[in-house]
């Protein structure tokens, strides 16, 4: 339980909104993935980071989560959920926040956690793993 755990997350989208699949994984033997449709490109980010936190949240005091999604890593790196909360789910711009039902089990959990950091890393730059999961992500949508 004390061995801290990285994790790799992205979601894809076949059309937004259309056929999507999320998948993380923490080294290219250790890996996970499934599929929704229809569904969007954000939620299979989020679909993606929540699971890696829901799988490793037992065994794991420290979870690092590597995500090239901004709307995931901003959301508890910015704080995002906080003013959520307090503005009863609407966002700055006074409308609902989209992918509540994802959103509200999800920040439970990394909340009830406590030992969840998210990093940003860019997509589709040649990073070995972030690459990894993001094929992944793309296969599930076939499958």
């Amino acid at each position: 339980m004390n061995q801290p755990i990285i994790a790799y997350t992205d979601g894809a989208c076949s059309g937004n909104p259309g056929p999507g699949g999320w998948a993380w994984a923490t080294d290219k033997t250790n890996f996970d993935s499934g599929s929704e449709s229809p569904t969007t490109n954000q939620r299979m980010e989020i679909m993606a980071a929540w699971k890696a936190v829901e799988n490793f949240a037992q065994t794991h005091k420290q979870i690092e989560i590597v995500s090239d999604s901004t709307y995931v890593v901003k959301c508890f790196n910015d704080n995002w959920h906080a003013g959520w909360q307090k503005r009863n789910w609407k966002n700055s711009a006074g409308k609902p926040v989209a992918n509540q039902d994802l959103w509200k089990p999800f920040i439970e959990l990394v909340l009830n956690h406590g030992g969840v950091q998210f990093t940003w890393v860019k997509g589709h730059s040649g990073h070995g793993m972030n690459d990894f999961v993001d094929a992944l992500a793309v296969a599930a949508i076939r499958y």
